[in-house]
């Protein structure tokens, strides 16, 4: 694992870098003479709604080892809108996701298609807790929700994991007010849900809790039964095409958006996954349909600083073709990063139950960088120039213009001169493989 140690924040410092010994450091403007130039300009794409993570059980367990000074700090660094990473979005699965501790939904009462049984209890333990402490640093945090499966009663075969919802009209119906249930729940509990995306990743036949949908089975369950249920019972919480683990477009976006009632309901896409290698066309196709990436690429558990780099170039494949919000994964998890089922992933911040300490991994920093700099309602601008595949520009809505790059070289510092309209210029020396970030003034 590698691991990085924070330093002071730089505050309202101009530029900041992180390298693998040396994560978020001040960078003086140079007044050396660059090899580079890269030129922001006033090509206008899309506006930004945020950056964000997923809750999960697993990232709340371990939280709980920490004293609470430590987790006091903890949630700044993911949220405080002074000095951390600044995160405005927040994903919560709706019943078990494979970094829940175990299975569960909200309702395995076989043949409750009233609804009667539905009961959020286990999330007050859990998912509950982990929102309203972040909610404590950030009230602005906005909320959207995905299942990964249904309640096991709705499926056939009867398992959380594999199989398909039933297709029949009393099925239907029910899981469409089994959201209508969850939204209003979670309500209840001063806690409002903007967006409902109906499935996380609807190609994924998996062990871990999981359900197989088409492209025209998501059409008509939202354009006949969760879109009407949410008008009947006057739920405001977007409904979404997502979460799409795949780059067929025509079986799934073409599919939903070419039918204008199924299309009247959905307000958005969210992609992860194999959705990268769709965004680009869909930004063509759909221009005024929003695009989220809704689940970052998570790694092995190794937490290596060139995964960081990977996922620095995912961010910036996907903010270049469209996506007006990027959210991380797990936030939070023990060392190795061990699912309920078996497997391994990265995260942004390690917890180590034996010491009660947590550490920052190198994608902390990725998404710092990011996050910290690019807040809601920037606009993304255009880039010129030989760094231009490896940075992203944004006008914040103060006026500010921010870039964020990566020296591609892992070998050679690389010292650019950053230029936008008004006379706004700096020139920084990026050492080998560094992030950074920088306001232009």
């Amino acid at each position: 694992m590698t691991a990085l140690r924070s330093t002071p924040p730089p505050g309202r410092c101009r530029a900041v870098a992180t390298t693998p010994d040396r994560p978020w450091q001040s960078l003086v403007p140079s007044g050396r003479r660059p090899d580079v130039t890269l030129q922001v300009t006033e090509e206008a794409f899309q506006s930004w709604d945020g950056f964000g993570g997923c809750f999960n059980e697993m990232g709340w367990d371990v939280i709980q080892c920490l004293p609470a000074r430590e987790r006091t700090r903890l949630f700044r660094d993911l949220f405080a809108p002074e000095d951390g990473c600044r995160f405005t979005l927040g994903r919560l699965p709706i019943g078990a996701s494979d970094y829940a501790l175990e299975w569960y939904s909200h309702n395995e009462t076989p043949g409750d298609y009233a609804m009667r049984h539905f009961a959020i209890d286990r999330d007050r333990q859990y998912l509950i807790p982990y929102l309203r402490a972040a909610r404590a640093v950030q009230p602005e945090l906005r909320l959207f929700a995905s299942p990964w499966s249904p309640p096991t009663w709705m499926k056939s075969p009867r398992v959380y994991n594999y199989g398909t919802l039933v297709w029949d009209r009393p099925t239907l119906d029910a899981y469409a007010l089994y959201f209508v249930r969850f939204v209003q729940a979670y309500a209840a509990e001063g806690l409002p849900i903007a967006q409902i995306h109906v499935q996380n990743e609807p190609l994924a036949d998996q062990k871990f809790p999981s359900c197989l949908w088409t492209g025209a089975q998501l059409r008509d369950f939202i354009r006949d039964h969760l879109g009407p249920a949410f008008r009947k019972h006057k739920i405001a919480s977007e409904i979404w095409l997502g979460t799409l683990n795949t780059d067929n477009y025509r079986d799934y976006p073409q599919a939903l958006f070419s039918d204008p009632r199924a299309a009247a309901f959905t307000a958005g896409i969210g992609l992860q996954w194999a959705g990268k290698g769709m965004v680009q066309r869909l930004n063509h196709a759909l221009p005024g349909v929003p695009l989220m990436q809704t689940e970052n690429e998570c790694g092995n558990g190794d937490n290596s600083w060139a995964y960081a780099r990977y996922i620095f170039n995912l961010m910036w494949h996907y903010i270049t073709n469209g996506v007006r919000a990027y959210v991380y994964w797990n936030m939070v998890l023990p060392p190795g990063g061990r699912s309920s089922w078996g497997w391994t992933q990265n995260a942004m911040i390690t917890v180590d139950p034996a010491t009660r300490r947590f550490q920052y991994n190198p994608e902390f920093y990725v998404m710092k960088h990011y996050a910290a700099f690019i807040t809601p309602g920037a606009r993304r601008l255009g880039v010129h120039g030989p760094l231009a595949a490896d940075a992203v520009a944004f006008r914040n809505p103060d006026g500010e213009t921010v870039v964020v790059l990566q020296n591609p070289s892992n070998d050679a510092t690389c010292r650019v001169a950053l230029r936008a309209g008004a006379g706004k210029a700096l020139t920084l020396e990026l050492p080998p493989g560094a992030f950074a970030s920088a306001r232009l003034a």
